[in-house]
């Protein structure tokens, strides 16, 4: 663990990533299943930090303002949004699929639904980046007004 004194939680859907998880995590910390499924009425406390990334991208537009509130509600202070960004909805053929990828402002759309985020800081992560390559995303970092 890169910082040993943090605490952290996630919700996984993937069986392989699901494997590597439950050897830093404890496994009351994972929720196994769809960020669809997960309950965060449930969860008892709010945690300083939500990030998502990758997750966006697939759900289905009609689902999003329900995985938007689950951001929210799971979050005390930040958000970051790691994902494929277009300004304007886009859906996009994903490995021959139809309906399984799409690419949208997420940050500004929890923005508009949430008044009280604003924007942080924001980058942009790139395929051939020498020391840390991925895909070719954008991150937010969207943090709640004091209250």
């Amino acid at each position: 663990m890169l910082i040993p004194s943090v605490e952290c939680s996630a919700i996984e859907i993937n069986i392989k990533a699901l494997d590597v998880l439950k050897q830093f995590l404890p496994h009351e910390n994972i929720y196994e299943g769809s960020i669809l499924d997960f309950d965060a009425e449930a969860v008892k406390e709010q945690f300083d930090m939500a990030l998502i990334k990758g997750v966006l991208i697939h759900i289905n537009p009609e689902e999003l303002k329900h995985v938007y509130e689950k951001l929210y509600k799971c979050s005390k202070k930040y958000i970051c949004i790691a994902e494929y960004y277009n300004p304007t909805p886009v859906e996009i053929n994903y490995r021959g699929y139809e309906n399984r990828l799409f690419k949208r402002d997420f940050a500004g759309e929890m923005m508009d639904k949430f008044s009280d985020l604003e924007l942080v800081d924001y980058g942009f992560v790139y395929h051939r980046d020498n020391n840390f390559p991925q895909d070719d995303i954008t991150w937010f970092l969207l943090k709640k007004a004091e209250k």
